[in-house]
């Protein structure tokens, strides 16, 4: 049904219940029923958005807690979640947007959001791909991998990867990244499904179910007899701990997350960081939020590479914001088969 600017409707909103400590539960979300008028109020510069994509990524558990790092803003207990989506413009107060205009990046989890801090939205100009694909691909996880890659990895045709948690949103682009360069990649998952998927619709050279290694160091060496040149790092604890032992002099390793530790109240310390002495290691860690100045490039870099078919992009869609909760805290058991993505509208 048409949304009919004026109007009063209702709003179904996923609510953050309160700060907890441990796993992420369902139970942490709870959803409820708003009414809200599809209109800008009079004066404002805001933008009235109705909801079409939102985006689940590991980084909002760390949002869920009452100490945040610096620089993050902490959820607000009784108040909706917040993360990256899509959505459409229904009406505006701002010389920058008008109606009918799609846009990506910061949302609520609601069908209707009145934003006011415009500042965290961006117009999309390419609509002829997936629209669901600016909450990964060509949003913020894309980004990611690319600047992570490209920017802070330096890499050279090839030279050795590694990728953990390489079936996710950002660890199956950087494997493709790399594959394109003209690197040798193997990337490390956690069930047999998306093994497979990392070697036969991703392109890796090889793969392999974390899970199932009782010794990571010593899969390591089978897997890189020579040693690793690049690390993308994505969960932290024991696997960098062996990565460590297995990296080349002057190999580059860009931090991106650790989510084996978001949800540990003692973090799990790494003992071979004197690696880094005796092979010279590059340990970078990064945030995307630096490196958005380069979007439009990595825009005429990605768009080409999906319209030739060189880059596959496997979603894991939830339907309507009733499913968003399991589909969030299902990041944490890896329920999830590529980029987790809920519908909120396809249109």
């Amino acid at each position: 049904m048409a949304s009919v600017v004026g109007e009063e409707v209702s709003n179904k909103q996923v609510i953050f219940k309160d700060y907890f400590t441990g796993f992420p539960k369902e139970s942490d979300m709870y959803l409820t029923t708003s009414t809200i008028k599809l209109k800008v109020p009079e004066g404002s510069n805001g933008v009235l958005l109705k909801n079409l994509y939102l985006s689940c990524d590991p980084v909002m558990r760390i949002l869920m807690q009452r100490v945040v790092p610096k620089g993050f803003s902490n959820y607000t207990p009784g108040s909706p979640i917040n993360g990256y989506g899509v959505a459409k413009v229904l009406d505006s107060g701002h010389p920058d947007f008008k109606a009918g205009d799609l846009v990506w990046g910061s949302a609520r989890w609601e069908e209707y959001s009145l934003i006011t801090a415009t500042e965290g939205l961006r117009k999309i100009t390419h609509s002829d791909v997936p629209l669901s694909y600016y909450t990964g691909l060509l949003g913020m996880p894309g980004m990611t991998a690319y600047a992570g890659f490209h920017e802070v990895c330096s890499p050279k045709k090839g030279e050795y990867v590694f990728v953990s948690a390489a079936s996710g949103a950002v660890g199956q682009l950087v494997g493709q990244f790399a594959k394109l360069l003209g690197c040798y990649v193997v990337g490390s998952a956690g069930s047999k499904e998306k093994v497979d998927l990392l070697k036969n619709k991703f392109g890796f050279d090889d793969a392999f179910n974390y899970k199932e290694e009782h010794d990571l160091d010593a899969a390591l060496k089978r897997y890189f007899p020579e040693g690793i040149d690049i690390y993308f790092e994505n969960v932290g604890g024991e696997t960098l701990d062996a990565v460590l032992l297995n990296m080349r002099d002057h190999g580059r390793i860009a931090v991106c997350g650790m989510i084996s530790q978001y949800n540990l109240d003692q973090p799990e310390g790494v003992k071979n960081l004197m690696c880094l002495i005796y092979k010279r290691i590059h340990m970078t860690g990064f945030t995307v939020r630096d490196y958005y100045h380069l979007y439009p490039k990595f825009l005429d870099t990605v768009l080409p590479y999906i319209k030739e078919g060189k880059i596959a992009y496997v979603e894991d869609i939830a339907e309507g914001p009733e499913s968003g909760p399991a589909a969030l805290v299902g990041l944490f058991s890896g329920r999830n088969i590529g980029k987790q993505v809920v519908v909120i509208a396809r249109e």
